[in-house]
């Protein structure tokens, strides 16, 4: 069997292929490349009022990068109806490595010193993949996101691929794309370059808002 190693693992991702566990406690990985791919626009993000309200209020602390092995282990966790995870230990050990070599980012939600939310993901070029979110406290992980897609927008970001459709990610405006029009915009954003921005400086619904919509 072919050793996925982390230059593999980003050859795969330039190609639209990725891999995941069957179980946390099986240690074996499968490649996936689905027929429909979900996809969330950078220019179409849904971005509810209410939700505005609670990233601006200061309900939650945000960061990014300063505790991505936290969010990883935190979204291989048990919850209520996905009681198992397709986050094994060598997903922990790639992923870990990708993020000590710059492609694998998270993003931290913290209510008074609690890890509460959070997402983790892989950038290639102007690519993002989103692998993972985790929520623990009411409306941590959507806050997650909206400070990704500000920090994608302003890195220069030109694809946020979320793999496979939820209702959740339907919700944020979220669209599915056959298997070889995704590829496309995959080979035109890998080849460009972007930036992923650990200090935003500025407000992300307003980053947001003027790529986008509001509701």
């Amino acid at each position: 069997m072919l050793e996925i190693t982390p230059e593999l693992l980003l050859q795969a991702y330039r190609i639209g292929v990725f891999p995941m566990g069957e179980r946390r406690d099986d240690p074996k990985l499968y490649w996936l490349d689905p027929r429909q791919r979900a996809i969330l626009p950078l220019d179409d993000f849904h971005l509810p009022r209410r939700l505005a309200r609670t990233v601006r209020s200061g309900h939650f602390e945000v960061s990014a990068d300063t505790a991505f092995a936290d969010v990883l282990r935190a979204c291989a966790e048990p919850r209520p109806g996905h009681p198992e995870s397709w986050i094994n230990e060598p997903i922990v050990e790639l992923y870990s490595e990708l993020h000590r070599r710059g492609h694998a980012h998270s993003i931290e939600c913290w209510r008074e010193g609690r890890l509460v939310g959070g997402l983790y993901g892989v950038s290639v070029g102007a690519a993002f993949f989103g692998e993972s979110m985790f929520s623990r406290e009411r409306d941590a992980s959507k806050v997650a996101l909206v400070h990704l897609v500000a920090r994608l927008i302003k890195g220069g970001f030109k694809l946020l691929d979320c793999q496979f459709m939820t209702e959740h990610l339907r919700s944020f405006g979220a669209v599915e794309i056959p298997r070889e029009h995704f590829r496309v915009l995959l080979t035109e954003a890998v080849g460009r370059p972007a930036s992923f921005y650990r200090e935003l400086g500025e407000d992300p619904c307003s980053l947001v808002q003027a790529n986008t919509r509001t509701s």
